[in-house]
Parts: structure tokens; sequence; C-alpha cells
């Protein structure tokens, strides 16, 4: 049902995900349960989420081979550097109970503790050893990639951000989309906010869909990968259910129309 994307190492990721942001340690298995059950196979945590022992619990109570399923981690800000990060994921993988994760991120760069060179450079290694299948970044601006392309190695296979059509980055996504790295929207329905806007509104009466289904569907056509969280099992359904109906140009351009550079979370200039 989902199209997969090519990352540069040739992995395939899934273009839409399930988030699982907020959801408790004993409650995300349910939510997960219903993902799957609705035709997800990407799930998106992390360490500062406090549910990777519920996730991999998930991920072994599915019954899918271990191969189907896309799961993506993050390292928190005050694991950076190279012998913390590495404890990190060695962490992240027993609170898992996986042998590998699919997608390993670092979820800010920090940039005032200026490590996150030193820490991209323990996601290398980690990746070189297989225990991440690709490893990206999580909130980084154009100067901060551009220091991981000057001074190391590999390419980041991933830069998840915040965006949406408040927020639609155009100049992060292009810089992206020149180094071969895939953007991964979080955040993709602003939270809810603007989904009651008229614009959206009058687009989803046309298509006979709902506004969250037209920004879902408007992040898979501009490119990118979504992760939209619930926990609600009819939401969780209607946000997967964007695959079979396309926006035309009018309605491309009437969601350009609501960029306002709205952020909703931190600056990761500044972000501690």
């Amino acid at each position: 049902m989902v199209p997969n994307v090519r990352l540069t190492n040739d992995v395939e990721m899934p273009r839409l995900g399930f988030g699982v942001y907020k959801i408790a340690d004993d409650e995300v298995g349910q939510a997960i349960h219903t993902a799957i059950e609705a035709g997800y196979r990407a799930i998106d945590t992390a360490t500062l989420y406090r549910n990777e022992r519920g996730v991999g619990a998930a991920v072994r109570a599915s019954g899918l081979p271990r191969s189907e399923l896309f799961i993506t981690t993050k390292l928190w800000n005050t694991d950076h550097g190279y012998d913390a990060a590495m404890r990190a994921f060695d962490h992240s993988l027993d609170q898992l109970g996986l042998d590998y994760v699919d997608l390993y991120l670092i979820h800010w760069p920090v940039p005032s503790r200026d490590l996150y060179v030193d820490t991209w450079r323990a996601l290398e290694k980690i990746n070189a050893d297989g225990r991440a299948r690709a490893i990206g970044v999580s909130n980084f601006q154009v100067p901060h990639l551009e220091r991981l392309l000057d001074e190391t190695d590999v390419v980041p296979a991933v830069n998840q951000i915040e965006l949406h059509p408040n927020l639609q980055q155009a100049a992060l996504r292009a810089f992206d989309t020149d180094h071969g790295i895939v953007t991964e929207s979080w955040s993709p329905l602003a939270r809810g906010r603007m989904l009651d806007h008229e614009v959206l509104t009058t687009i989803a009466r046309k298509h006979g869909k709902t506004p969250a289904q037209i920004v879902l569907r408007w992040h898979i056509e501009m490119g990118l990968v979504a992760i939209p969280k619930s926990v609600t099992p009819q939401r969780i359904r209607e946000n997967i259910d964007i695959f079979d109906f396309e926006l035309d140009a009018h309605d491309i351009a009437g969601i350009a129309s609501l960029e306002v550079n709205g952020r909703l979370g931190p600056n990761p200039d500044t972000h501690a």
C-alpha cells in the first residue's frame, strides 16, 4: 500500500510511517498493533520518547518478519560525543530488544556543544558494523549539514525536520535533494492547528477526503516521508488512506499559500 523511497545506500524506506511521540510505553503496543493492521510498516521512536521497550515488544508481537518492518530511533542531546553516542545506541538497542535498527538519527544538532561531528562518526561506525542499516540526522540546518559533508565520510541518508504547510522549509528541502538526502517530516499535520483552514477544507471536499488526508497526500507529492502520530484507531487508519487520489496543480498552489514560517518546535540553532 505504501510506496518506498530508496536511500543513498539502497535501503528501502516507506514513504509514510507511524510516529509514537508522547505515547506511553505501556500504551504504545496497542497503537502499533492498530497501525500495523492498517498497513503501516515503519515505526518512528526515540530515546526521548521513553517507549523503545514497548515499541520493540510490539514489533516482536506483530508476527511479521523483522525484515518487513522499518524501525527508526534517535540519539538524545545529552548523549553527544563519540563514546557517549556508542553507549546510547547500545542502550536503545537493548531497550528495543532488536539486533539492529533500520535508521538511527541524531535527534538535534545541539550546536552549543559542538559535538555533532564526533557523534556522527559514531553513527558511521554503527552503520559500518551493520547495527543500523542507515543513519541520518534530525533538525539539522544547512550549516550543520555542510559541516558533516565537509568533515566526515558518510552523507546522511535522511534529515527529519519539522515540516508542514505552515512551515514548508523550501531551501532546506532543496539542499537535501541536491545532496541525495531524503527529507522526512515530523509534525506533518502541524499538531492539527491548520486543519480547519478554508484552503484545506475546500480541497478535502473536492476529493472526498479529510483535511488531514489532504495534508499527508501533499507530503507524499512533495517527495517527502511523513510520520503522522495518533492513538485514535480511526485516525490511524485514515492517515494511511491517501494513496487512491492525487492533488492537482490548483491544490498544490493553494497549499503553498499556507506558508507562514510557522515553527511549532524549538529552533535547531539554539535548542540544547
